[in-house]
């Protein structure tokens, strides 16, 4: 909110104060008080606001981001406050007889506190619509039961395990994730107020309930570090050896039951290959077992624990950032000196976790002691929002696994650890009895031959089913396959249209398509295919040496290569229905289900090999509507790029030039690092946007119109960023239109920096004197990603300049973009 001078407010029903480092109300506050409607004191020091309730016509108070442990009493006499902001305080518990005062509040922000409970009176609040109490610590929501007019309701981020389902009757909008809910369970309430209903309506209805223990867990770890044998010796209660040439490729599922407790096991492959489809299917509230391979690790060599340990500990902590890890040493038998590897692994690992935590509360310290902390409130709750995250490794399990003994251990311990309340306060769930119905009748249907083998049945079929033989409501079933998605049972993704309809009741058959084209082996399998294969595609021995020749130097492969290999990979499985294998690789006139999720899951990008000009095309004419011709013709140079197996940066290095000082130049700076597979991501996610573009390694540059752009990952003495790069311009409007692209590409990083929830991003515009190490950092930017005006040309002909701290001064537009920059704070943002 813009800032107004404290002493020209006195005739305004406004007054904003915000941002004075306030710790007590200014006497200015009651001037005229009767007249006052609206006051803004966010951003100060106050610990009180005493005399508060002097402002008797007072409808909006906002007290954001200030220093108050309780709650005001006072403000139960604002008798026509409509809108409270309370939010990012320290506020522990709040006295009854406030909110039956306040029969006119309609707006309460109450986020990022340290509330414990809500006052029971708060549903005599007869007016309020709207309660944000996220970032809390609240164990129940039974005081809200019973507020007539309540319809957006925010509570992420508590206690919270049971909800009552009389709060949902009136709801429109609830948000209630990062809470070990198990009435309704975390995955029924992803799916949003319609999935919540329906799960309280069939319980209702249910002569039943069932509580069931249910599990994730992940099999993580390097190639060859036992993964495949811990999993398979844990579901046959006894050693099983596996061949090297049976090693996972992509991914393996395997269901087991101990002790009550529902084990969904999903073996990662290890090779490097693979990774870029973990987010696929890495999922928050896991149980992570990290295999560690003892015979090949080296405690005198750092590497050794950053290969076998640092990384994947590293990846989890920034995905998964509430997960429990088990490390298991394994390879026993073949290793020496087993104790003191042990005990450096736990060392290392205890001395990895506490500097995360030191790191994080050096650089909250250094925010809250600049000048104006509240400049960056937004970045030191990040940081605190971090630091209650609290990833529970535990001590390294060593396991022999061609021992019967070490598999009953490895069992034993596995299920003391997942059965351990404070590991896993959700593992218990309660559901109505119709679920394990459903599921029951699913893998009848599959044993019984009424659907086929590879389970793959469309939304349609599989509802008439149900709606026949169970007279269940289409919504109804709906919602429990949502929840066996979630919990990886099935897989239904509902949220791709071309793929809404498709139901896979075995994920193995997904997990199939994937490893056809990703694995490591991937150059081999083109070419052992057979000339067989090649004709009944119509295409010639030397496509496949193009085929070769495009993957090796522009991770490029065609879509026919494409189409042959998922079809042996399909055959492998003796499945020879026609239908399905046209479904899954595509035809001329839309692409298959394997494309589509690759795209949408942002592994790989469409791309051309060549474009030639179509001399049949039709003719263009002005004022006239073109239509391209033969649309639905298949295309022999479609294809995809895999930007994460490009080798080189040449063909950017060629297009971008040298760098220059006077490059329009941003840092975006990431915390603990990028995390792996981002910028790739990064790169499939900007691509669409602009038409020309040239995509390496680690960059990638983009052309719009005069402005190109160029983006690349940068480590400099360990500090991991992304450098974003616009050539220089001199025109002004020239500039904002490049602070566009960067606002364009920046908004891209942004949402997908929201799938790693214990990542933080920091800012900074570095000096352009040459030599110069000075920055200029970013305070709280995230408004302005979403600020559509800021690419907008200026009339202004005012110069504004900035000093960084070595004394030296540049155009303020061409440090920071419009909207964000403030010039009355330029000194407490140069460093």
């Amino acid at each position: 909110m813009p800032s107004t001078n404290g002493h020209n407010q006195q005739g305004k029903k406004d007054r904003d104060f915000a941002g004075r480092k306030l710790k007590s109300l200014p006497k200015s506050i009651f001037d005229n008080c009767e007249i006052i409607t609206k006051v803004d004191l966010q951003r100060n020091r106050l610990k009180q606001v005493s005399g508060i309730s002097q402002l008797v016509n007072l409808t909006e108070l906002i007290l954001s981001r200030n220093e108050l442990a309780d709650f005001p009493e006072e403000i139960g006499k604002l008798h026509h406050l409509k809108t409270l902001y309370i939010n990012q305080n320290i506020i522990k518990c709040i006295s009854e007889k406030v909110f039956p005062s306040l029969q006119k509040l309609e707006f309460l922000k109450l986020s990022t506190n340290r509330l414990m409970e809500l006052p029971s009176d708060i549903n005599q609040c007869r007016s309020l619509i709207y309660l944000n109490a996220s970032n809390n610590y609240l164990k129940d929501l039974q005081a809200l039961v019973g507020v007539p007019k309540l319809r957006d309701l925010y509570v992420e981020n508590n206690r919270l395990t049971d909800l009552p389902g009389e709060l949902f009757a009136n709801l429109t909008m609830f948000k209630a994730t990062g809470n070990p809910l198990r009435k309704p369970p975390g995955d029924i309430c992803i799916g949003g107020l319609k999935d919540i209903r329906s799960y309280f309506t069939m319980l209702r209805d249910s002569s039943s309930p069932v509580t069931v223990k249910t599990i994730k867990t992940m099999f993580l770890g390097s190639s060859m570090a036992g993964k495949s044998t811990l999993c398979r010796s844990f579901q046959s209660s006894r050693p099983v050896e596996v061949d090297v040439a049976d090693r996972t490729v992509g991914i393996e599922i395997i269901e087991v039951e101990k002790g009550g407790v529902r084990f969904l096991c999903w073996d990662f492959a290890g090779q490097e290959e693979y990774y870029i489809t973990h987010h696929v299917f890495i999922t928050p509230q896991a149980f992570v077992i990290l295999a560690i391979d003892l015979s090949s690790y080296d405690p005198s060599d750092p590497q050794s624990f950053e290969e076998h340990v640092s990384f994947w500990i590293s990846n989890i902590q920034l995905r998964v950032p509430d997960s429990v890890v088990l490390p298991v040493g394994t390879h026993v038998d073949q290793c020496l000196d087993i104790d003191r590897k042990k005990k450096h692994i736990n060392s290392k690992l205890q001395s990895m976790l506490t500097d995360r935590t030191e790191t994080l509360q050096q650089l909250k310290k250094k925010l809250q002691e600049s000048d104006d902390p509240s400049l960056y409130s937004d970045q030191m709750n990040d940081l605190s929002r971090l630091t209650h995250y609290k990833l529970k490794v535990l001590d390294l399990l060593l396991v022999d696994c061609t021992k019967p003994g070490y598999i009953q251990m490895f069992q034993d311990h596995t299920l003391k650890e997942v059965t351990n309340k404070d590991n896993f306060p959700s593992i218990e769930r309660t559901l109505p009895g119709i679920y394990q119905e459903v599921e029951k009748e699913i893998q009848d249907l599959l044993i019984e031959d009424d659907i086929p083998q590879h389970g793959r049945v469309t939304l349609s079929d599989l509802l008439d089913i149900y709606i026949s033989q169970k007279e269940l409501d289409p919504e109804n079933i709906k919602c429990i396959l949502r929840y066996f998605h979630r919990i990886g049972v099935i897989v239904w993704y509902e949220e791709i249209e071309s793929l809404k309809n498709d139901v896979f009741l075995k994920p193995s058959i997904l997990i199939t398509l994937f490893k056809a084209i990703i694995r490591h082996d991937l150059e081999k399998k083109i070419k052992d295919i057979t000339m067989r294969q090649l004709k009944s595609m119509k295409v010639l021995n030397k496509h496949r040496e193009t085929w070769l020749s495009d993957y090796k130097e522009k991770a490029t492969l065609h879509n026919v290569a494409i189409s042959i290999l998922v079809q042996k990979e399909l055959e492998t499985l003796h499945l020879d229905d026609a239908d399905l294998v046209q479904e899954i690789v595509g035809n001329g006139n839309k692409p298959g289900s394997l494309l589509c999720l690759l795209q949408h899951f942002e592994v790989c990008l469409p791309t051309k090999i060549t474009s030639p000009l179509n001399p049949t095309a039709p003719e263009f004419h002005p004022n006239k509507t073109w239509v391209a011709s033969n649309p639905n013709v298949y295309d022999p140079d479609s294809a995809c790029m895999f930007p994460s197996y490009l080798q080189n940066n040449d063909r950017v290095f060629q297009m971008w030039g040298e760098d220059k000082m006077s490059d329009l130049t941003v840092h975006i700076y990431f915390i603990p690092e990028i995390p792996y597979g981002f910028f790739h991501r990064l790169v499939i996610k900007t691509c669409p946007l602009y038409t020309t573009h040239w995509v390496g390694k680690d960059q990638c540059c983009f052309s719009s119109c005069k402005t190109l752009t160029l983006i690349q990952v940068k480590n400099v003495e360990g500090d991991q960023y992304i450098n974003i790069r616009c050539k220089e311009q001199t025109d002004k409007n020239e500039i904002k239109k490049s602070w566009k692209m960067v606002q364009e590409i920046m908004l891209k990083m942004d949402q997908l920096a929201q799938e790693w929830p214990g990542l933080i991003q920091y800012v900074h515009s570095p000096c352009k004197e040459y030599g110069c190490s000075a920055y200029f950092q970013w305070r709280d930017w995230t408004d302005w990603l979403k600020s559509p005006g800021s690419g907008k040309s200026d009339s202004s002909t005012k110069e504004e300049k900035v000093t960084c701290r070595n004394g030296h001064t540049r155009r303020i537009e061409l440090i920071y973009p419009k909207g964000l920059f403030n010039s009355d704070s330029t000194e407490n943002q140069a460093a």
